[in-house]
């Protein structure tokens, strides 16, 4: 049986393991802290039933899938046989450094050492070790049991082998790994995230829609395509010669638009008052929890719809 470490049972370090151990692998659950270990572990086996609600346990029972997780709280233990090892500790750059370097030193010598993080390259946190070549993130959308895609991000030194090892792991757990050929700050998933935020900021600080019109166009417009194709399947749909007629067709509108997109919005200045007191209005601050087991629960139901639907219609 294929073992897996992770490192860090917080938010992202428990998702990966219920990832990982859904998938049949044997996880070894890392934390220094025995108390976050045991919340950890009530998380996981309170979602389970859940996922198993709405087919999204491969089949197996949650008992089965928890009895995967094993808690451990020495790290050589650990680390001891394992053939991937996924990092979740917080984005500091010094802790990053110190945790690599004492993975590097425990670690089986052919595992591949990943990191979690969404905003430190690579090669910041693994330039100063001997066996920096077997390093790299893996990058998820939180919580990766339900929304598989995944970058792989290499540092410069990053083996080519080491990249197919973790893309093939990702598939082999029913991720959809987004393969980088270099490291960029923002990675793809932030660096596209971003740019429709900053949009989304710049039309509401200058007055031209409200929160909750931006939220409509992207929640009941652009996202009932996007959940199921990327930007570029989408254009090359939208116009009868395909992607080379919607560029000859529309290059324009956007050449227009780019120049009013080149001025920065500071997202905490005077529109935060704006988005803040409408979300507030839509959203108590005390319902923040409800409505994010809500989201949970949307999502679970969405990715059933879209293994139904690729069952029956073809991906």
């Amino acid at each position: 049986m294929t073992k897996v470490a992770v490192v860090g049972s917080g938010f992202i370090g428990r998702a990966w393991a219920i990832s990982f151990a859904r998938a049949g692998l044997d996880v070894a659950l890392f934390d220094r802290d025995g108390a976050a270990l045991d919340r950890a572990r009530d998380y996981v086996a309170e979602i389970l039933p859940t996922l198993e609600d709405y087919d999204l346990l491969n089949g197996a029972r949650p008992s089965d899938v928890l009895g995967r997780i094993v808690s451990e709280p020495r790290l050589r233990d650990a680390l001891d046989g394992a053939r991937h090892i996924q990092e979740n500790t917080p984005e500091d750059l010094d802790i990053k450094r110190a945790v690599f370097s004492e993975l590097e030193e425990a670690a089986p010598r052919d595992a591949v050492i990943a990191s979690s993080t969404s905003s430190l390259l690579p090669s910041r946190f693994t330039e100063h070790l001997k066996t920096r070549e077997r390093c790299l993130v893996v990058h998820p959308i939180n919580p990766p049991y339900l929304v598989p895609a995944a970058e792989i991000v290499p540092a410069p030194w990053t083996a080519e082998e080491a990249m197919a090892a973790t893309a093939g792991l990702m598939e082999e757990v029913g991720q959809k790994p987004i393969v980088m050929r270099r490291e960029i700050d923002g990675f793809v998933m932030n660096r596209m995230q971003g740019a429709l935020l900053e949009e989304a900021f710049r039309l509401v600080a200058d007055g031209y829609a409200s929160p909750e019109d931006i939220d409509v166009g992207i929640r009941d417009g652009l996202a009932l395509r996007w959940s199921f194709m990327g930007p570029f399947e989408t254009i090359d749909l939208n116009a009868p010669g395909g992607v080379r007629d919607y560029v000859e067709r529309y290059q324009g509108i956007y050449e227009r638009i780019t120049p009013t997109q080149a001025r920065r919005v500071d997202w905490a200045g005077p529109v935060l008052e704006r988005v803040e007191a409408d979300r507030r209005t839509a959203l108590p601050d005390t319902a923040l929890e409800g409505r994010q087991k809500w989201r949970d629960k949307r999502l679970m139901a969405l990715i059933a719809h879209k293994r139904a639907a690729a069952k029956t219609i073809g991906e």
